[in-house]
């Protein structure tokens, strides 16, 4: 007993058992130590160094934001390929990064096939233009042909337009219209039942005049297509291996010369738009792009007692490769003096066509017409129904009258009707122009390029004071004022006995007019 009390006393320590302990404090405290001295030197680097190259910074905003098809993009390449500094990651840490591209000056690869020029007719204001612009850029478009008169011509709108690369700024001067005076379409048929007629009218010769001359600029700038487009207008490139209309026109077989894009309607949901390409994302679909049944089944509800399916054009915009003998057929198709084009219309691609999309419209449409608001009258202003009626009520209705008329007519405030369309496929949502151009804006781009042009003004009108005549480069791209097409009065009496005489005229099928899609009560439907 006293044995095995003795065994149950408690032993003093050994020296083994101190050396052990020793040991594991050591290990503890190098455990400690080490990940505070590796703290300390990464923070002297990156102190000395300026900064390290973090892969989550480098990679992250492209795979969490990437937009869809980008990944096999030539465009996605370009934006890989353009590295940015830390500073500049820093600074737009706290806003949304736009993955498409880091440099707003959009410097494609020169071989970047094919080649895609655009060209239009403006008198609209930055606000409108440089999100147009911007957004084909990034599908893919090289270049731009502006016919700029009214606000667009003003010198704080047109020395920012002709500081982007890839743009060339056509005033409308005495030359251009003494050039276009004597253009071949004045002394053809196709076009003659436009001619001497106010409004759209004058509007529609005035655009198939400038695409003829865009036409010969797009040749010699080595373009491969041409398009022309209005800037309330987005290519919707749907159908594509990729979102780009590069990819899109790159697919198209080498034998075809002209592609019809179906026009996509903006359905807006609100009266008070001011922004409609972030702020609109409903649309309602081509008859092309529907099957008949479909079609005609919901026409009653889709039109909304309104004269037409549409309020405006039905029948789509074309891309035409530039070739030899290349003409315009009007502002919505093109054609060839020497063949008739082969042509393919898009099953999935589309243009979307923002059209009085802001309540503003009904007004802005209103002042740049002088015809008088009657029913006879206004046919010969506007092709179509649904212009004639907003121009008159927008000429002699009170305000609150044109709003509940826009709200009756335009606004898609039926939400359950809405849904409706939606699943029967008459309507469609469409957020891809929405984000691009939301992007676009907060990414800085639009703001970088008027602050950059405004700072080369600022010096032009520094030098400016010092000279006492105006630069001749200014008195060249001076514009006049919207004038009616042809003023000259002999060469208007000239063109009338032409036109009375046809027999003078070489024949071609007439210029294809913005027409209204197919009526419930057709009873054969025409392809456009």
């Amino acid at each position: 007993m006293a044995g095995l009390y003795t065994s149950l006393r408690p032993q003093p320590p050994s020296s083994s058992s101190s050396t052990q302990q020793s040991f594991f404090s050591k290990v503890l405290l190098l455990l400690t130590i080490l990940p505070l001295s590796l703290a300390v030197f990464a923070f002297f680097l990156q102190w000395r160094g300026g900064g390290v190259d973090d892969p989550i910074s480098r990679w992250s905003p492209e795979e969490s934001h990437k937009f869809p098809g980008m990944d096999s993009s030539p465009l996605a390449t370009v934006a890989h390929s353009s590295q940015s500094s830390d500073c500049s990651l820093l600074a737009h840490a706290n806003t949304p990064s736009f993955p498409y591209y880091k440099d707003w000056k959009f410097k494609l690869h020169l071989d970047l096939k094919p080649k895609i020029c655009i060209t239009t007719s403006t008198s609209g204001g930055l606000e409108q233009i440089l999100p147009w612009m911007f957004y084909h850029k990034v599908i893919g478009v090289t270049s731009f042909l502006l016919f700029v008169e009214g606000k667009a011509a003003s010198p704080d709108v047109s020395k920012v337009l002709e500081s982007i690369p890839g743009v060339k700024v056509i005033y409308r001067t005495r030359k251009l219209e003494e050039q276009q005076a004597k253009s071949r379409i004045w002394n053809e048929t196709w076009l003659s039942s436009f001619f001497y007629k106010p409004c759209n009218y004058e509007l529609f010769v005035k655009q198939s005049l400038n695409m003829e001359m865009a036409i010969v600029m797009a040749r010699d700038a080595g373009m491969d297509w041409i398009i022309h487009l209005d800037t309330d207008e987005l290519i919707h490139p749907a159908g594509a291996r990729e979102y780009s209309l590069r990819q899109l026109l790159l697919d198209v077989p080498s034998n075809v010369d002209m592609v019809i894009f179906p026009n996509y309607e903006s359905s807006v949901e609100r009266d008070d738009i001011k922004d409609p390409f972030t702020e609109v994302s409903m649309f309602k679909k081509n008859y092309d792009h529907l099957t008949k049944d479909t079609y005609f089944g919901m026409y009653k509800e889709a039109t909304r007692g309104n004269p037409n399916y549409f309020l405006t054009y039905g029948n789509g915009k074309a891309a035409a490769r530039v070739q030899d003998h290349l003409r315009p057929n009007g502002a919505h198709r093109w054609h060839n003096y020497m063949k008739t084009p082969k042509e393919i219309k898009l099953e999935e691609a589309a243009v979307l066509h923002y059209t009085y999309s802001k309540f503003s419209d009904l007004t802005s449409r209103r002042d740049r017409c002088g015809c008088k608001p009657t029913k006879e009258d206004v046919k010969r202003c506007f092709m179509l129904e649904f212009d004639r009626s907003a121009f008159i009520i927008a000429s002699t209705a009170t305000e609150d009258e044109m709003l509940n008329w826009y709200r009756e007519h335009v606004v898609w405030t039926d939400k359950a009707m809405n849904l409706k369309l939606l699943r029967k496929g008459i309507l469609t949502s469409i957020y891809a122009p929405m984000v691009i151009v939301q992007g676009l804006r907060e990414s800085g781009v639009f703001s970088s390029i008027v602050l950059s042009s405004q700072e080369s003004l600022s010096k032009d009108k520094f030098l400016a004071s010092f000279e006492s005549n105006s630069s001749s480069k200014a008195a060249a791209s001076e514009s006049l004022p919207s004038r009616k097409i042809g003023r000259n009065q002999h060469s208007q009496a000239a063109r009338r006995v032409l036109a009375e005489s046809g027999s003078l005229f070489e024949f071609h099928d007439e210029a294809v007019p913005p027409r209204s899609p197919p009526s419930i009560d057709a009873d054969v439907i025409t392809e456009a």
